[in-house]
């Protein structure tokens, strides 16, 4: 330990003198160590989609979400063993570590993600008592990213006229290694579809061009481009999805200008993109172009950078209460035996936080519970799964709380949630985007937005055990529907992978009376699920009931439950679109 001896009224005095600059040299090169594995990760999108190596797809996925905090333990660690705690863990050392750091990080174009790396050591290291912006950034200190910015990574077409020319060049451009399996057809196919999806004037007007960001966008089995169309007046987003069908080659499978459609692309319920992106920032200044109702937090997480994406939210949500008289109010629906959700009416998220006791009826623990939330972050969430955000400690305004929400937290949960003084503490929550409860919804919905949702319901069922997943607690008041009318799961208490569920048809009876007993006739193990119950437990309501049935009475047969996990032991990946299409096959 270094320091410097003081004499103060006789008594000797040791101030640690703390290597400010050395400190954040070294917490800006374990960035860079992070930073360029996550590329090795991300840049090899390319290699596995044209190798249609799917598993390893997903596995990269998971892997690169789990670099961060494997990073950030090493890296503190690390730090730990040179510097000691004597200097390192003294509060006072980390304003000069910031400033220092600031000027270590002040030409960086990455500078952004590298503040939120220097905030995740200081967390690992220090309570979140510590929290301020005297020793880390909470809020930041680079300028406020520029939606109009362009990044100097992309391609401009022009078509002056000629359509069909300009979108031969672009699959030339963006040509793999893999041959199309039927370029003339799919371009004829895609201009068409293009045409039908534009005012007439638009494909004949001479300032007509077409953006596409240079780098494609990788998740699990498809290939993305890109961009915008654009005149001098007018803009539209621009998807064009990408297919490797393995021994027929690639196919240009539709394209995409509907800005909802695009939205949905790039959902909170969908898995991160791989892209190959040299700077972030302009990356998500493109996109914020073409989906300016997008939040920068969801752009940040939806290429990876969650992150980033959680520290964007924080600052939206602080920003929020300090211009807003919002207070904090019981998220609208059923409550729920496991969790308690509250919200804030002007911000569409929900917090949600684990009750200190569960109903007799749920057999799981906290911890369970912990890990079954954080299990959503890794698996393919097929459009169908409500990302989550994990936060430690939040602190807000008692005045921000309305006195019943605060109440009921208080009772349900006083383990997590504290007045102290002025002052909330929030001890562990997670946040998800706010949806109307799928039970709310269809109480109030027409005949035609009932069969719809239940459709999509089925279908979100469906999509999920095509992942590998199950739900677990199906009841309508656990899955949401979305401002685009998207079915979502969101309770995850229960959920699990399909291939650990027993699927099981009802034993036929032995006698008259067991049909009349109270008690099952046969054994039920802890893993065994009867689909043949699934219309009773799921719908009351009888015409309900009967509308799915005839929608998708399939998820009442055992045997379709095993159909799909013979097909996941197998190791197939079955094709979940996150986006409308016809079948081209």
């Amino acid at each position: 330990m270094q320091g410097i001896l003081y004499l103060f009224n006789g008594v000797a005095s040791m101030t640690i003198q703390c290597p400010a600059v050395a400190i954040a040299r070294q917490i800006l090169d374990s960035f860079d160590q992070y930073r360029e594995e996550f590329r090795r990760i991300t840049n090899l999108g390319r290699e596995r989609f044209e190798r249609a190596q799917w598993q390893e797809i997903q596995d990269a996925s998971a892997q690169r979400i789990q670099l961060y905090k494997v990073q950030v333990d090493v890296t503190q660690k690390a730090l730990l063993e040179q510097y000691g705690t004597e200097v390192l863990l003294n509060i006072e050392c980390w304003p000069q570590i910031k400033e220092s750091y600031i000027g270590q990080i002040d030409l960086r174009l990455d500078d952004e993600l590298s503040e939120t790396w220097f905030n995740s050591i200081f967390n690992s290291l220090f309570s979140h008592d510590l929290i301020s912006d005297e020793c880390m950034f909470v809020t930041s200190t680079r300028p406020p990213l520029n939606a109009r910015d362009a990044p100097m990574q992309i391609r401009t077409y022009r078509p002056q006229g000629d359509l069909t020319a300009t979108l031969r060049k672009i699959s030339e451009d963006y040509r793999f290694s893999v041959p199309y399996a039927d370029q003339d057809g799919d371009l004829l196919r895609l201009e068409n579809q293009l045409r039908a999806s534009l005012p007439d004037w638009v494909c004949k007007d001479p300032e007509l061009c077409i953006e596409l960001y240079s780098s494609r966008l990788y998740r699990n089995k498809g290939a993305y481009l890109v961009g915008r169309v654009f005149t001098q007046d007018e803009q539209w987003p621009l998807v064009m999805p990408m297919l490797n069908r393995e021994e027929q080659g690639i196919r240009m499978d539709t394209m995409i200008v509907d800005e909802a459609e695009v939205s949905i692309i790039f959902s909170f319920t969908r898995s991160y993109f791989m892209v190959r992106v040299a700077y972030p920032a302009e990356f998500i200044g493109f996109l914020r172009r073409i989906l300016p109702r997008k939040h920068i937090s969801e752009l940040y997480t939806s290429i990876g950078f969650y992150k980033q994406g959680k520290s964007e939210f924080y600052r939206a949500l602080i920003d929020h209460l300090d211009s807003t008289d919002d207070q904090f109010v019981m998220a609208a629906g059923i409550r729920g035996m496991v969790m308690s959700v509250f919200t804030l009416p002007g911000f569409n998220t929900v917090f949600k936080i684990i009750k200190d006791r569960f109903s007799p009826s749920k057999s799981v623990t906290r911890d369970t519970v912990i890990d079954r939330y954080r299990m959503v972050k890794y698996v393919d969430r097929v459009g169908r799964l409500a990302d989550t955000q994990e936060f430690a400690d939040f602190r807000f305004p008692l005045a921000k709380f309305e006195p019943e929400c605060l109440r009921e937290l208080l009772e349900v949960a006083p383990a997590t949630v504290e007045v102290q003084g002025d002052e909330v503490l929030i001890r562990h929550c997670w946040t998800e985007r706010r949806m109307i409860p799928l039970n709310i919804y269809l109480d109030n919905a027409s005949e035609q937005q009932t069969i719809d949702a239940l459709t999509d319901y089925g279908l979100a069922i469906k999509q999920l055990a095509a992942a590998n997943i199950f739900p677990g607690d199906m009841l309508l008041k656990n899955f949401g529907v979305t401002r685009h009318g998207r079915v979502v799961f969101y309770d995850y208490d229960e959920i699990s992978y399909l291939t650990e569920v027993n699927f099981r048809n009802i034993p036929e009876p032995r006698f008259p009376e067991d049909e009349m007993s109270a008690e099952p006739w046969y054994s039920v193990g802890p893993r065994d699920v009867f689909p043949e119950e699934f219309p009773r437990f799921l719908f009351t309501d009888l015409q309900q009931r009967k509308r799915f049935q005839a929608l998708h009475g399939d998820l009442f047969k055992a045997s379709y439950w095993q159909g799909l996990q013979d097909a996941i032991r197998q190791g197939k990946v079955i094709d979940v679109y996150p986006y409308k299409r016809q079948d081209i096959e």
